[in-house]
């Protein structure tokens, strides 16, 4: 097997990695200063489509660390590459907040629920009925559904909270058809993630807490994968998949001699 390139680009999650339940991870603050010092690419990426890269950078800042907008990289960001990609300045009918709505108006789509190309369903901290109701509607009538990301569960200081996968299935059961999920483990997100800071899958490499999101993203995407032990996916929980990182680390703090 051949030996691998050295890293030359960073890409990592941001939950369960940099911080927890708004609390910084140790060793995240020196790994973030180590990364802007050696001058490598870098992207923190969240599956998360409610925040802005702005108020990311706003958040993240109130806990102690330095992430510039440009360095991050959101499932809503992708999302509207995608849809760019697919039907320049389309319609849609969109279930999320400022994150995913702000990205879509970037890209001169026009939010409307009347006769939209595609239904978009994203992460909110209040899912409406009324909004799924005419959601299930307007994809029966012909609009494509697409939706950021696959999680059905996402953190919170009181424990876990339904997410966008979670209500794209409750959607996909009441008009048959399943969404397209742009965010991770789809590949797509990654790829256009390492395009937009110029990086190759070849020298990069992809730090992140589940196994499901973001090392199965990171290793499609042809990446070096580092497992932390900081979020979800348990020790105990590593062998039970069909496929393993290239390491396993207790938290960040191990990788930053890496960089």
């Amino acid at each position: 097997m051949a030996e691998r390139k050295p890293i030359e680009s960073w890409l990592t999650d941001m939950d369960g990695v940099l911080i927890h339940e708004g609390v910084p991870i140790p060793g995240a603050d020196e790994f973030l200063k180590r990364l802007k010092e050696s001058e490598k690419p870098f992207l923190v990426l969240t599956n998360n489509s409610i925040y802005t890269q702005r108020d990311l950078h706003a958040r993240l800042a109130r806990m102690g660390l330095d992430v510039p907008e440009e360095n991050i990289w959101t499932s809503a960001l992708a999302t509207a590459q995608f849809l760019n990609d697919q039907r320049p300045r389309g319609t849609a009918y969109v279930i999320g907040e400022a994150g995913l709505t702000t990205a879509l108006h970037d890209i001169g789509y026009v939010l409307t629920d009347h006769d939209p190309d595609f239904v978009i369903l994203g992460e909110t901290r209040t899912y409406s009925f009324e909004a799924m109701t005419k959601a299930v509607r307007l994809i029966n009538n012909g609009a494509r559904f697409i939706a950021t990301n696959p999680d059905e569960t996402g953190p919170s200081t009181e424990g876990a909270l339904p997410a966008t996968g979670a209500v794209a299935a409750l959607i996909t059961a009441a008009t048959g058809k399943k969404p397209y999920f742009v965010g991770k483990p789809n590949p797509l997100m990654m790829r256009a993630g390492l395009n937009a800071i110029g990086a190759h899958s070849e020298t990069s490499a992809m730090i992140g807490d589940r196994m499901d999101t973001d090392v199965l993203a990171g290793l499609e995407a042809g990446m070096r994968t580092f497992l932390v032990m900081t979020g979800v996916t348990r020790p105990n929980e590593v062998d039970r998949f069909p496929y393993t990182p290239s390491k396993v680390v207790d938290s960040i703090a191990d990788l930053i001699e890496l960089v």
